[in-house]
């Protein structure tokens, strides 16, 4: 019974196990549990998330210790107004297995980077509500966050004080203003030139990390839907790979460092998607198919980080600096706008949940485009000219 790595072995029975400590307070003593799986990579999440729940649940009693100790504080003594670091603590506990681990984990990581030091203390009362607001907006003025990231702290500001309301009747209003327009980015493609230097890279060596930059160039993939593609999602028949899973790199509860690799479901339902392939396409991948289930991981899904420093080395070699795998995605979109590609097909392609998110971000017309059409107009008054005379 082959073992491979973190306690993970096929049994006689043609199951995976794995195995994992806990500390048992009947017995005083760490003790051994097993989780079960069909495959390496189900036996592994599971594995995952069983450390988990036992990690974040060893912290929920420490932080009930420390309150009962008296080292944590969570209703002020005088005034009798409970503290919002407290209520944080109890609405991220009772978060905790209602939602993904991931959206848990996102929850859990703005509260500690945004909020923790600036609002932590705070008494959350009626009369703190103003108080509150403008520590949180001249924090997100301060910091100059997107847009995106601003919304987020004000959506866990506001659950954080939904569930205060909701537990401890304190009736503070929710916050009500709107985040400041952050200046628009300007998304990153590959030049006509670069894409050039790439493609020659990638035909001149083909392995399973040039075919996966290629696919992407192709479909848009997000780099966790890559690395989380297994070969039951491609459809060598029907010419199309589905997107039904992806795969990153999450925190563990307690730890500055450590991380877990996640299997989980799509960013979103609309990120659940069938996308066409070409006939080329689909015969290099078929040349790399193998028994695992994985099409770039082997057993397990690719871990992006190891995606990312492969990319950055093909890069390298074909004399490109400075760009992100994102910009294969970017690059994909872009060149289907240019090549025609109606905005609807596009959205659903790269699995955007609506199709304001393509048009504000990739519909921007080139300077060539605009030529066009300023010469179009011209033969439209020609002809208009024409019809006068």
């Amino acid at each position: 019974m082959a073992r491979h790595g973190e306690n993970i072995r096929k049994r006689m029975d043609g199951r995976w196990e794995g195995r994992y400590k806990v500390f048992d307070e009947n017995k005083g003593k760490y003790v051994y549990r097993s989780v079960y799986g069909r495959d390496y990579g189900e036996t592994k999440q599971k594995l995952s998330l069983a450390r988990l729940g036992s990690a974040c649940h060893g912290m929920e009693k420490k932080t009930v210790a420390e309150v009962e100790s008296g080292s944590l504080k969570s209703v002020d003594e005088n005034e009798g107004t409970v503290l919002f670091s407290r209520v944080s603590g109890e609405w991220l506990a009772e978060l905790f297995g209602k939602r993904k681990y991931s959206t848990y984990i996102k929850y859990d990581t703005v509260y500690r980077t945004h909020l923790a030091s600036i609002i932590g203390s705070c008494q959350l009362s009626s009369g703190m509500a103003q108080d509150l607001e403008e520590k949180i907006f001249d924090h997100l003025s301060e910091k100059e966050l997107s847009e995106s990231l601003q919304k987020s702290v004000i959506c866990v500001a506001n659950q954080i004080l939904t569930f205060a309301n909701r537990h401890y009747l304190t009736s503070v209003p929710l916050l009500e203003r709107s985040p400041a327009k952050a200046k628009k980015k300007t998304v990153e493609t590959f030049s006509r030139a670069e894409q050039t230097l790439l493609l020659d890279r990638i035909y001149g060596r083909m392995d399973k990390f040039m075919a996966a930059v290629l696919l992407c160039m192709y479909t848009g993939l997000r780099l966790g839907e890559l690395c989380a593609l297994r070969w039951t999602d491609i459809d060598f028949n029907g010419n199309a790979l589905t997107v039904n899973r992806t795969v990153q790199r999450i925190a563990v509860p307690g730890y500055m460092t450590k991380t877990i690799l996640l299997e989980n479901n799509p960013k979103s339902e609309s990120s659940r998607r069938t996308i066409p392939l070409t006939s080329e396409l689909l015969g290099i991948l078929s040349r790399l198919k193998g028994e695992q289930p994985y099409v770039f991981g082997g057993e397990k899904p690719l871990d992006p980080r190891t995606m990312q420093y492969r990319f950055k080395g093909i890069l390298k070699e074909a004399g490109i600096d400075g760009r992100t795998f994102h910009t294969l995605r970017h690059t994909f979109a872009t060149n289907c706008v240019e090549n025609g590609m109606d905005v609807k097909t596009l959205s659903e392609l790269l699995g955007h949940s609506d199709v304001k998110i393509t048009l504000n971000r990739y519909v921007h017309p080139t300077m060539d485009s605009k030529r066009k059409q300023i010469g179009a107009l011209s033969d439209f008054y020609g002809q208009i000219c024409g019809r006068v005379a």
